[in-house]
């Protein structure tokens, strides 16, 4: 758990501080997700896709919720548009 203080912080970031914030751990981390033999290594990226997948189901079900409760913005945002 974060402290207050951390949070804080965090909130007072610019999106673009809190953006290279990310590289930087996505930067330090990369050499812990290559490492190892070729088997584990492909069993991490099975894990992070199968925990995207996740997260993007859990999203398309929250708009497809959040479209029936407003109808009147259905096809709202879309790339058609």
């Amino acid at each position: 758990m974060l402290s207050r203080e951390t949070l804080e912080t965090y909130r007072r970031m610019t999106p673009s501080e809190r953006l290279q914030l990310t590289f930087s751990a996505m930067h330090e981390n990369e050499k812990y997700l290559l490492y190892g033999p070729e088997e584990q290594v492909a069993r991490k990226f099975q894990r992070l896709e199968e925990q995207n997948d996740s997260r993007n189901l859990a999203l398309l079900t929250s708009l497809s919720r959040a479209e029936k409760l407003h109808p009147s913005r259905q096809g709202y945002g879309t790339v058609d548009e």
